[in-house]
């Protein structure tokens, strides 16, 4: 089984910045179980316009592309916000 490398584009960090800390904890421990095996732990998305694949970490989407062995994490936003 292969680890992904996680690779955050500028936006996703802007994101994250603006996330309070107990979220980003939350966040942070998703994401290591998303390194592990990204195709289980997520769904892949209808309308490929904002990214590949969607991953639920409480009220926040982590939207992301798989490529080769990265995973490149596009934006991180409250549920209500991201498919706008």
């Amino acid at each position: 089984m292969a680890t992904y490398r996680l690779i955050y584009t500028n936006r996703a960090v802007k994101d994250i910045e603006k996330i309070d800390v107990v979220a980003k904890r939350r966040l942070k421990k998703a994401l290591e179980k998303l390194v592990l095996s990204p195709e289980t732990c997520s769904t892949k998305l209808i309308d490929p316009k904002i990214g590949e694949y969607r991953f639920r970490v409480g009220n926040h989407r982590v939207i992301f592309d798989l490529v080769d062995e990265k995973i490149v994490i596009l934006r991180v936003s409250h549920r209500r916000e991201i498919y706008r």
